[in-house]
């Protein structure tokens, strides 16, 4: 079992580092919020009080935090703290950009690095069975695997460095659009009178079949465990979705690449968020699609 150092305690890196504790891996964690890490500790995780603490003597370290510039921060003090060899893995999604230093930051330290994003919600950093979508070496691939998989329920090897954020991105950009989609398909069937359990019976098994449908249906009734069955109580913020769908676009941007619905899908969440639903799930848009815009 391994020694690991673990930073960023919230919403996802908060189970994903108790499940890790449940595997049996001694982990110590950090995060600056005191109610966040009192609460890891009382499921398994030894706290510490700086994160340089967190990774001292560790061989593998996990940061899982909001934004790109929060992970170079964080990997600036990590790296000076470990030793080289150690091997470095980021689950934030973040852009490519961000990632792509940090790896070039690991290398220069001596150190194996690894960004491997997720994508489960809360629900799979609970349950244990997110996905891990990773970029970097074949050698920090093959190390990390086996501490992912404690966490997770497949692990994809996307590339090289950054291609884990890459395929998240691309990930996130379709679910957004499809949701936005299924969102306006059963507005369209309220307005022409077909049942929401019509619809579902037909789309979750014919072509217009999807996840954001046959798993994660925006209104209630069909699928008992969506959000729309508990108030639209995140299992994936709103906000969330709307940083991912600007990540998707600032990369489109940077590459050249054309992609109108998810700018246009970037846009309606931005608006969604706007009119103070960003703590809501990103199922709940389908409100705004009921409304006059």
């Amino acid at each position: 079992m391994a020694r690991i150092g673990f930073i960023g305690l919230g919403n996802m890196g908060g189970p994903m580092a108790v499940n890790l504790v449940k595997a049996g891996h001694e982990v110590l964690g950090f995060d600056l919020a005191a109610p966040v890490l009192k609460a890891a500790e009382e499921s398994g995780v030894k706290p510490a009080s700086h994160a340089s603490q967190a990774v001292k003597d560790a061989e593998i370290v996990i940061t899982m935090l909001p934004q790109g510039k929060h992970v170079l921060t964080a990997w600036t003090d990590i790296l000076q703290s470990v030793a080289q060899g150690t091997l470095v893995i980021d689950c934030s999604t973040i852009d490519v950009e961000s990632s792509r230093k940090a790896h070039e930051m690991a290398k220069a330290a001596g150190c194996l690095s690894l960004d491997a994003p997720v994508s489960g919600g809360t629900g799979g950093a609970s349950a244990g069975t997110l996905t891990f979508m990773a970029g970097g070496s074949g050698g920090a691939f093959a190390k990390a695997k086996p501490v992912l998989e404690a966490m997770g329920k497949k692990i994809v090897h996307c590339g090289e460095a950054g291609a884990g954020q890459a395929a998240k991105i691309c990930n996130n950009m379709i679910l957004g659009i499809s949701m936005v989609g299924v969102c306006e398909a059963f507005v369209l069937a309220e307005k022409l009178g077909l049942s929401h359990q019509a619809l579902f019976d037909v789309a979750s098994t014919s072509s217009g079949q999807c996840w954001s449908i046959n798993t994660y249906c925006p209104v209630p009734g069909p699928v008992p465990t969506s959000p729309a069955n508990n108030d639209y109580k995140p299992g994936f913020a709103a906000a969330l979705m709307l940083k991912d769908l600007k990540l998707s676009q600032e990369a489109a941007l940077a590459s050249g690449a054309s992609t109108p619905l998810g700018a246009e899908a970037a846009q309606l969440y931005a608006l969604f968020d706007k009119l103070g639903n960003g703590g809501r799930d990103f199922s709940a848009i389908i409100e705004m699609f009921r409304e006059k815009m």
